[in-house]
């Protein structure tokens, strides 16, 4: 309700403030700078700030303050989804030129996330567009640089990591601030109207490595037993050689030894050499032992079967 005060000759109406609603109008002001003040930034975001409309600064995450709107203002991308686009699911873009002057159908599928979100933000006005047109680019590059079969064969992993770094250096440049994590060809085939005679050169290209791999694990499997075979000839060369030696020089050294007792005493040696012979060859002989008084030789003798007779001696 308005209070009236004189003032000379005028009356004037001073108005009546309501403490209640003015502590209601500060509890609103304080909720709403409360609520547009703080703020929280998740685990997988980033937190960019921009002051009328110009970036200042970026906050990890966690809680932060800022100054309330529309002085400042936040924008949480996701800096660590891993996102993903590809090129060449239409003929157009699948179209590519090789470097020995054929035509190749190429699709690749590229997975990128941010590495820098205020240059995310706003360098780029399209980014997914821009990454597509770059990816294009570095693929025509890439495949243009290189004959018909590497793409098709096994030199398809390096033509996916030249393209995955060109293109990085290509978003680079441009500030875009994405970190490029693979790239992937998905596809790659000739046109329609020669696949049937890539087929066949690319059958006759298998059939000639597995070929040369059998060829090789033969190799590889014949060449250590022959090493393993001589290893095993020559040790037994070097230990029959070995023997020889040690049994010749034990004869000579036993014959010296012969010799020598023989030039002391003939006749004992003779009688000694004699008896050791006969050591060695009557064990294994039968042997009929007959006196003066036996009588006739005849009745011992196996003459009924001449053929198996055996040796006999006659001991007197």
């Amino acid at each position: 309700m308005a209070k009236k005060i004189m003032v000379g000759d005028q009356e004037i109406s001073i108005p009546s403030f309501n403490i209640g609603g003015v502590a209601l109008i500060i509890l609103f002001l304080g909720a709403w700078f409360a609520l547009s003040a703080f703020y929280i930034v998740g685990p997988d975001e980033e937190g960019v700030v921009r002051r009328f409309g110009k970036w200042v600064r970026t906050e990890p995450s966690g809680l932060h303050f800022k100054f309330p709107y529309p002085i400042e203002k936040i924008d949480l991308p996701k800096v660590t989804q891993v996102k993903e686009v590809s090129v060449g699911k239409i003929l157009r873009e699948a179209k590519m030129l090789t470097g020995d002057e054929n035509i190749l159908l190429v699709e690749v599928r590229v997975q990128y996330k941010i590495k820098n979100a205020a240059q995310y933000l706003f360098n780029v006005i399209n980014v997914e567009e821009t990454i597509k047109d770059a990816t294009e680019s570095a693929l025509r590059q890439t495949i243009g640089s290189h004959p018909i079969d590497d793409p098709l064969t096994e030199k398809k992993a390096e033509i996916m990591d030249e393209i995955q770094l060109s293109l990085q250096k290509m978003l680079d440049d441009y500030k875009c601030g994405i970190d490029i994590r693979q790239v992937q060809l998905q596809d790659v085939n000739p046109p329609q109207e020669v696949d049937f005679a890539f087929k066949d050169v690319q059958s006759a290209r298998e059939e000639k490595e597995q070929l040369i791999n059998e060829a090789l694990g033969y190799q590889n499997d014949i060449i250590p037993k022959a090493r393993g075979g001589a290893e095993q000839t020559i040790r037994e060369a070097e230990a029959y050689k070995e023997e020889r030696i040690k049994r010749a020089e034990g004869d000579a050294s036993r014959f010296i030894s012969v010799l020598r007792e023989y030039r002391k005493a003939k006749a004992v040696t003779e009688k000694r050499l004699y008896l050791e012979t006969m050591e060695k060859i009557l064990p294994g002989i039968e042997k009929v032992i007959l006196d003066e008084k036996s009588g006739n030789l005849l009745n011992v003798l196996p003459l009924g079967n001449l053929g198996n007779a055996k040796n006999l001696e006659v001991k007197k």
